[in-house]
């Protein structure tokens, strides 16, 4: 089945009509078996789909639909894509040194058995418990010798137990084997659960599809941010909700927050914790991808807060997703490749095999719109029947969705997306990084074409308030 088709059956209605959605473009577009253009294109699509859902319900209309497969590709590494303007007139790439450190040392090194693991050093708490674990200094020759010392699974099980982030790389056989793997395939790739009953809530009145619906974003690094800054291409009113001591990737940030306002609220102090509770009582969506049960035992709950907001859409972003023996463990997107299958290509680990992961990080942003496709299809459920809703989506289900299109027998040379086709897919803002350049939204409309009407906010440089 295609991922669009797969996604198609979460709706309560008939596919759209074949002159209402238009995608152009195909497979392969980047150095990877997997199809990653026709895979993003179709979570895109849909999320245009569930758009049009809604339009209809508060016009009686609809729109025409066109997603350009390439552009969808370029958009699973938009933070690439983000520059600032140099005194010359120019655009540098907007990197963070420190990051791109950690970065260098993330990757897959081989074990004492003969098998792969990946240690994730994304931020610089997890870098230095990582090491600490290892005994292992910063540096990639330090790192190897330490990992020869495991075996695999005794590594993987010491990293849960040392709550860092990594695994051993799986085939996708060996997945499907485990019982998380099996757990997670009876599932829909984006969760949809009631739970709890409130009047229907018709569709703000508005220019746009979202006008009126407020979304809080308590997530980063990068799913999470693009469910949020999705909802806002659409009207809503995002307002992220983060805190001066979480860590942060600056670009990842800047790329991310488009159209959002930014608040800061400590959640370890009281009166910061109630601010947050009373904008839940005027939301629509609450978002977040703390680690798992972080937020519930901070009184953050799904059940918890639909009680507070009935009606409320509650939106869980995760890598290993719920239910299963790995769904306590936190992760990156790297490690929903390890473990799925998709950085072993179906190929059986032996020691003169390598894997590889993806040259894109395809299920952090995938997920991200797979997030957004759940939250409007929950508010169109809303405003029909009423209830409160519980969306989950996870970077391992996604990079399952991923398997199941296939792989692509053979590669031309030379794969990529050009300077000059970046550049036109492409638009410009100001903000407090300066001048910008970016990727626009890929998703068009006919009628109400996505855009984002506030430039990507400054930490904090907002009041925690509707507007």
């Amino acid at each position: 089945m295609s991922a669009l088709s797969e996604l198609m059956k979460l709706r309560s209605s008939c596919p759209p009509d074949d002159h209402e959605l238009e995608i152009t473009g195909s497979d392969p577009v980047l150095e990877t078996r997997f199809r990653l253009a026709e895979t993003a294109s179709a979570a895109i699509a849909s999320v245009g789909v569930a758009v049009n859902d809604l339009w209809e319900l508060k016009t009686g209309q609809r729109q025409s639909i066109a997603i350009d497969a390439r552009a969808a590709t370029a958009a699973l590494c938009s933070n690439k894509y983000l520059q600032r303007q140099n005194e010359n007139g120019g655009f540098d790439e907007f990197i963070d040194p420190n990051h791109e450190a950690n970065r260098a040392l993330t990757g897959i090194y081989q074990t004492k058995d003969g098998r792969w693991v990946l240690p994730h050093f994304g931020l610089d708490n997890l870098r230095e418990r990582m090491l600490g674990l290892l005994q292992a200094d910063a540096d990639k020759q330090s790192i190897i010798k330490a990992v020869a010392k495991w075996d695999a699974l005794d590594l993987e099980s010491a990293m849960d137990e040392a709550q860092v982030c990594g695994g051993m790389v799986r085939t996708n056989n060996e997945w499907m084997a485990e019982a998380h793997g099996q757990i997670l395939d009876a599932k829909p790739v984006v969760e949809i659960i009631k739970i709890g009953d409130s009047a229907p809530e018709p569709m703000p009145e508005g220019p746009r599809p979202l006008s009126g619906i407020r979304a809080l974003d308590l997530t980063r690094i990068l799913a999470g941010p693009i469910t949020a800054r999705t909802l806002a291409e659409h009207g809503a009113d995002v307002l992220m909700v983060t805190a001066p001591h979480l860590p942060q990737v600056p670009p990842y940030v800047g790329d991310t927050s488009h159209g959002k306002r930014s608040c800061f609220l400590d959640l370890r102090k009281e009166n910061e914790k109630q601010a947050l509770l009373n904008l839940v009582k005027r939301s629509d969506v609450f978002s977040q991808g703390y680690r798992p049960d972080k937020l519930r035992r901070l009184g953050f709950g799904p059940d918890t807060l639909a009680s507070l907001r009935p009606g409320l859409i509650y939106v869980s972003i995760s890598c290993f997703g719920e239910g299963g023996p790995f769904s306590h463990r936190a992760g990156w997107e790297q490690i929903a490749q390890i473990m799925t299958g998709i950085a072993a290509e179906g190929i059986q680990i032996t020691p003169e095999y390598k894997p590889r992961t993806l040259p894109v990080a395809a299920n952090d942003y995938i997920t991200g719109y797979l997030g957004a496709y759940g939250v409007l299809l929950a508010l169109a459920r809303r405003a029909s029947e009423g209830g409160s809703y519980h969306v989950r989506v996870s970077l391992c289900q996604t990079a399952m969705m991923i398997y199941r299109q296939g792989k692509i027998a053979n590669l031309p040379d030379n794969l990529s997306l050009s300077v000059d086709e970046i550049a036109r897919l492409s638009q410009q803002s100001t903000c407090h990084l300066g001048h910008i350049r970016h990727l626009a939204p890929v998703l068009q409309l006919s009628e109400t074409a996505p855009r984002w009407t506030l430039p990507t906010p400054k930490l904090g440089s907002d009041n925690p308030a509707w507007l």
